[in-house]
């Protein structure tokens, strides 16, 4: 399960906290580092000194430009935040985190990606739309400041703690659902695919968009489709664009016969 688990780290400045970040993941078994866009350069002297012997990790790093990239394969994601927002997002604690994942990693295709941000200005709302839910470590209002690597290892040690109890209860043995969730991968295709009919439609102006898209991605996340569902939204929407397409006197009825006058 803690396999499964990938740390992402956006926009990092310091590499000392990349190291310190791959310390607080082998403490707690988690092995999966991702780095997006790092300010810094990632493998340095000071890296390797506060990985204090996680450094294989460091090594195993796989830097991309694009969170998009960093969770292609995920089916949850979760980005840490300690901002409330304009539009709220789910919000969970890291204790109820951990007490999903058995139940989020019961597939053996299933994988979370666990998001953080920069050190100075966190997680842009675009990054934390897309993320199925947000995580919020309640920390000491008079001093809430957490150092990056910190951060990951309370959220590590969650999930360390749930793969114990699994462990202890004999739940280890993998059961593959029913039906696959989406992918963070499959669900961006439909987010612009389904912007793109409505834009053919006349119901989403992009140039008002009065938050239409983020309220329709707050939804569908907080759903967790299973990729067969996701894939009969997108039939109906390229059923739509076709229909738009036709001629106005070739259009179809909703059973498929043909409305055009003979």
């Amino acid at each position: 399960m803690l396999d499964r688990i990938r740390i992402v780290l956006i926009g990092t400045s310091h590499p000392g906290n990349i190291g310190g970040t791959a310390r607080a993941m082998h403490n707690m078994g988690l092995v999966d580092l991702a780095l997006v866009a790092p300010r810094c350069e990632p493998l340095t002297s000071d890296t390797i000194s506060r990985a204090s012997g996680a450094d294989h990790i460091v090594h195993g790093a796989r830097t991309v430009e694009t969170l998009e990239q960093a969770v292609t394969d995920c089916t949850l994601v979760v980005g840490a935040s300690a901002r409330s927002r304009t539009l709220p997002w789910p919000m969970i604690t890291p204790r109820a985190l951990g007490s999903r994942l058995p139940e989020e990693l019961s597939g053996s295709k299933s994988r979370i990606a666990l998001v953080f941000g920069r050190e100075d200005s966190g997680l842009s709302n675009a990054e934390l739309q897309r993320c199925h839910a947000h995580v919020h470590i309640p920390t000491n209002p008079d001093f809430s400041s957490l150092n990056l690597a910190a951060a990951v290892q309370v959220l590590a040690y969650e999930c360390r703690l749930a793969w114990l109890a699994q462990q202890e209860e004999g739940g280890s043995a993998e059961i593959e659902p029913h039906q696959p969730l989406a992918s963070h991968e499959e669900l961006e295709h439909y987010f612009a695919h389904l912007e793109r009919t409505l834009i053919s439609i006349g119901f989403h102006d992009p140039a008002l968009p009065r938050q239409l898209m983020a309220r329709l991605r707050r939804f569908t996340l907080r759903a967790r489709p299973e990729r067969m569902e996701l894939n009969i939204l997108r039939g109906i929407l390229t059923s739509t664009e076709k229909q738009v397409a036709q001629p106005e006197g070739r259009r179809h009825d909703v059973d498929g016969s043909d409305t055009s006058s003979s």
